[in-house]
């Protein structure tokens, strides 16, 4: 006896909780976004409320608001908007840091993690946003460099790494629902593996039922013909003999009605020709109603199993479309090549939305499965491109031996392996990835200011030949290439208003510099003051 849970009151009565609570739960995570875009836009405004220049609050609120209201359908671009406010932390607001761009990075780099499928395109957005940001510093700051690789450690803890939690949880969860699936799957395998082993021995029952009671009958049935046609008989014998004959040929069709009950598959009766083919089961379902296209090749020269596989796959596909996906367009295909017998069947969204209430057990596709499995093919069934559903199988004309079919590895086996290798991956990359990126930023800034501190070295000797009011351009031979970074943190004395002073280094060596400069400046192309800024405490600057 099988029971439907769907049709028990208490289970519905719990399936009603259940879509009770999914719906508050969608309606809690909808107010806690208000409320995160409420709370970052209010600190927008306090944060840019001495600030002149209104394009960080226009900008703040414009960017807040985008990614945000955003997250939900289209998580690359919050997560790209949220990434893009990482460059408010670039300019100069005399001793501010900006708060409000972590703070959004950190809200929609998580969202995004748990609502994207796909990897990529988050780095290469992270990628684009950062480099973006090479030349947006080199417009806006003095040390572009250092300016940089803040604005890439800022994408990189305050975006990247939440993230990286809101994917590893969004697999962790998808793993465990997997994991899940797949035990359901197995009890459904083991279900219609009783059921076959019942359907087996039922027809071994007929088979026996045909072989004794039938022989026994068709020899009643010839020895009473033979009575009633024998000439020792009187006529009321031979009549008594015609009956005997009748009834044993009554019996007999009695017998071949029970053996037909005995053999019926859990399907019910035939409803189809047994030699029906693809094309004239589509006419039938467009007959019915269905919207049906089909590209479907004759069999020609394909080995009758592999054709009745095929059959079975699209009588399977139309079954679950009529049933699941009312009004949607269906298209069969069916495609021969070198060996190989291609079968696709792929269906529309339903017109009025997924059916309530209307699940599928999986037996017909469990019991497919296995079909296309002793012949030596692949079986995929799942969601399509299209929000629709797909069925596709690849039979072989020439199935491999029986022990290579039997030790295949199932699709809930391979998506298992898959989810759990995305899962590490996802671990491994949040952890790995920004300590690599913190070693080549740190290997970068290295490298930069160690060329910086042999770069800008002014010979001691070429400043003592400088004198005051020599025009640049004869001292621009022995000036270095670019300007020293590091400045002593000491008092400068003044000098003329209107001149642009350049700051030069004194020494440099592998052990580092003595943190003395040179200064130089000039008004008008000629130089009007030249100074020593010593790094050490307790000595004047000339």
């Amino acid at each position: 006896m099988t029971i439907d849970f769907r049709q028990c009151p208490v289970m519905g009565e719990l399936g009603s909780v259940s879509r009770v609570s999914g719906s508050w739960r969608q309606r809690a995570i909808l107010l806690f976004e208000v409320g995160v875009w409420a709370m970052i836009c209010l600190l927008v405004v306090y944060e840019t409320r001495r600030n002149p220049d209104r394009w960080e609050l226009i900008g703040g609120l414009v960017v807040t608001t985008v990614s945000l209201a955003s997250a939900r359908a289209f998580p690359l671009l919050s997560l790209t908007a949220a990434a893009a406010s990482s460059l408010a932390v670039l300019p100069n607001y005399l001793g501010r840091f900006p708060v409000w761009p972590i703070l959004l990075m950190l809200v929609a780099g998580y969202l995004a993690g748990r609502r994207m499928e796909q990897a990529k395109p988050a780095v290469l957005s992270f990628a684009g946003i950062a480099l973006a940001g090479l030349p947006f510093a080199y417009f806006i700051g003095e040390d572009v460099v250092g300016s940089w690789l803040s604005l890439v450690a800022t994408l990189l803890f305050a975006i990247f790494v939440p993230w990286h939690l809101g994917r590893y949880l969004r697999l962790r969860e998808n793993l465990a629902r997997t994991g899940w699936e797949r035990a359901e799957r197995l009890e459904n395998e083991q279900r219609v593996a009783a059921e076959q082993a019942k359907l087996r021995e039922r027809a071994r029952i007929a088979t026996d039922m045909h072989d004794s009671l039938g022989h026994e009958l068709s020899l009643i049935a010839l020895r009473a013909g033979a009575l009633e046609v024998s000439a020792h008989l009187g006529e009321r014998d031979r009549a008594a003999a015609g009956e005997l004959r009748e009834s044993a040929a009554t019996a007999t069709d009695r017998l071949h009605e029970i053996i037909g009950v005995l053999r019926a598959d859990d399907e019910g009766a035939p409803v189809r020709p047994a030699g029906e083919a693809i094309s004239e089961l589509v006419d039938r379902a467009t007959a019915s109603g269905m919207a049906v296209a089909q590209e479907v090749e004759p069999f020609d020269g394909v080995p009758p199993m592999v054709e009745l596989a095929a059959r079975r796959v699209v009588q399977e596909g139309l079954t679950n479309a009529a049933k699941h996906a009312p009004g949607a367009a269906v298209w069969v295909g069916v495609r021969q090549s070198a060996g190989v017998t291609e079968v696709s069947l792929v269906n529309d969204p339903p017109p009025a939305g997924p059916l309530p209430g209307l699940a599928s057990g999986g037996w017909g596709l469990t019991g497919l499965r296995e079909r296309v499995r002793l012949l030596g093919g692949t079986l995929h069934a799942g969601p399509s491109e299209r929000g629709g559903f797909e069925i596709s199988a690849r039979l072989p004309h020439e199935a491999p031996a029986a022990h290579d079919r039997a030790g295949s590895t199932t699709d809930s086996a391979r998506q298992l392996a898959t989810q759990r290798r995305q899962l590490r991956l996802t671990l491994i990359n949040a952890v790995v990835l920004p300590v690599g990126v913190l070693i080549a930023m740190f290997a970068i800034s290295a490298a930069y200011y160690l060329i910086n501190m042999f770069g800008s070295v002014l010979v001691p000797g070429d400043y003592d030949r400088m004198r005051i009011g020599q025009p640049r351009a004869e001292l621009e031979p022995v000036l270095p290439g670019q300007q020293r970074l590091e400045r002593p943190d000491v008092a400068e004395p003044p000098t003329r208003q209107g001149a642009v002073c350049e700051y030069y280094g004194t020494d440099a060596g592998l052990l580092g510099t003595s943190g003395d400069v040179y200064r130089l400046c000039f008004e008008r192309g000629e130089l009007v003051s030249k100074d020593l800024l010593l790094n050490r405490p307790g000595e004047d600057n000339e």
